[in-house]
């Protein structure tokens, strides 16, 4: 039934360990290495990203300290501006005020020249009236 061939079964396992080292040399280790390699750069690069996030989360801190320091600015201007538009409106309104005291005194003066100009015409007109009262009463 099943002969056992001693010739057959070393050349057998000849030709098996010989495929076994050739496989080894040509196929196994090359994978390995390759496998390997792929592994180191798989780190390198994590590492690598690892640095990269550090990095960019420097640049947000500078971005971020960038826009403070630009918004803190632009407070101060707009702060100076308002100072500077309230001072001259400030200054506009005290010279408004100043010409309608001007225009205002200028007027009660004028008021005053006609008030005395009145009171002397109606002072020279009094005797007049004195007389047409008098007719008018007399007529009565």
């Amino acid at each position: 039934m099943l002969d056992i061939s001693p010739i057959l079964l070393l050349v057998t396992g000849f030709v098996f360990f010989t495929l076994l080292i050739l496989l080894n040399k040509i196929l196994y280790r090359p994978l390995l290495e390759f496998i390997d390699n792929r592994n180191d750069s798989i780190k390198r690069d994590l590492e690598n990203a690892g640095k990269n996030t550090s990095d960019v989360e420097a640049y947000f801190k500078e971005a971020d300290q960038i826009i403070r320091n630009a918004k803190a600015e632009a407070g101060k201007i707009r702060e100076v501006a308002l100072n500077e538009a309230k001072e001259i409106a400030a200054k506009k309104v005290e010279q408004k005020q100043s010409e309608l005291e001007e225009e205002y005194t200028a007027f009660l003066k004028d008021l005053e020249a006609d008030k005395t100009e009145f009171q002397e015409s109606l002072n020279a007109h009094i005797p007049l009236f004195r007389d047409s009262i008098k007719q008018k009463l007399g007529n009565i």
